[in-house]
């Protein structure tokens, strides 16, 4: 008997009763589990659940507290995963489905059956997740064919060759690198390294490597600190140590969504007296908090600093120029 069998055992006996059980008919009930058992699950009840499970003292047993009316009755959710758990375990789902045969096939393989085995269980009513769950990705890029090798290098602690393309400067290069983290970002995948020929912290989109091998020299290091301080301190994806700050006054309107949005880890957010919203968000290069503050149209105004202000005009006057011609 697992552990949500236990619970629904649980249930069972105490909504059908108006006093309390005993506690060692409690445990025969549910298939002679042992005292530590029991005694787990029913708080399980109360913490996650929210049971009103009493206990009584003589004799030691429990049911469940009469509501205002007088009656029994309490139900027990079909279904008590956070919102965030329910989509962690479908996200696992949809991504190991998408795995092909490689070097983790293996190691998943029980790891999937049993996420498998959580959203099909009969009592949890979540056979139908996958069609009822829509996780929708938005400017999602193919992994690229070299996934597995940057994942096995990455995962084994050797170093990695391969060749780039940069979107960006449109450039190809050599590079040899020691892989430190896998990124998943706004749904498209990265990878953090140190670059051995600069001598310095890279980011790379994994669908734009080339050709990568895995050497059998073992990468080098980076402290974890240093990698957040370089990788997560400014705005985005783009990398390097925060040293501006914007300022962000969004409209009443806007405020509403805004004012629970996460933009960044140490961003500060403050309601103004008449009812906008001011956001401060560090950052270092603006392209990126460019493009999230243009999707807020007129509803947000960059206050600060003064170059984040301008280039936001500037956007804005090319944008213009181009579809003046047009409704002429």
């Amino acid at each position: 008997m697992d552990k949500f069998d236990r619970i629904y055992a649980v249930h069972t006996v105490l909504n059908g009763r108006r006093t309390p059980i005993p506690f060692e008919d409690l445990r025969e009930r549910l298939a002679g589990c042992n005292r530590a058992t029991v005694y787990r699950t029913v708080k399980a009840m109360r913490d996650q659940l929210r049971a009103p499970i009493e206990r009584s003292a003589e004799p030691e047993g429990y049911r469940y507290a009469p509501s205002e009316g007088g009656e029994h009755r309490f139900e027990l959710p079909g279904l008590w995963f956070s919102p965030q758990e329910l989509q962690a375990l479908v996200v696992f789902r949809q991504l190991l489905s998408t795995l092909g045969p490689g070097l983790l096939e293996e190691h998943l393989a029980p790891f999937s059956k049993r996420i498998e085995y959580l959203i099909r269980h009969k009592r949890l009513h979540l056979g139908e997740a996958g069609e009822r769950i829509r996780l929708v990705g938005l400017g999602s890029r193919a992994l690229g064919e070299c996934f597995n090798v940057i994942a096995s290098a990455t995962l084994q602690r050797r170093k990695l060759r391969f060749r780039y393309h940069s979107r960006g400067k449109d450039e190809r290069t050599e590079r040899t690198v020691s892989p430190q983290r896998i990124v998943h970002y706004r749904d498209n995948w990265y990878l953090d390294t140190w670059d051995e020929a600069r001598k310095a912290l890279r980011m790379f989109s994994i669908d734009r490597i080339r050709n990568a091998s895995e050497l059998e020299a073992r990468a080098d290091d980076v402290p974890g600190s240093e990698l957040d301080e370089h990788f997560r301190s400014a705005y985005g994806i783009f990398a390097g140590k925060a040293n501006k700050e914007a300022v962000l006054r969004f409209s009443r309107v806007r405020a509403r969504w805004v004012a629970d949005e996460h933009w960044h880890s140490q961003q500060h957010g403050q309601f103004l007296t008449d009812g906008r919203y001011e956001l401060r968000v560090p950052y270092r290069d603006a392209r990126e908090l460019v493009m999230d503050i243009l999707r807020h149209g007129e509803e947000v105004e960059v206050v600060e600093p003064e170059a984040l202000r301008a280039e936001i005009v500037g956007v804005l006057g090319r944008m213009a120029a181009v579809y003046a011609g047009k409704l002429a």
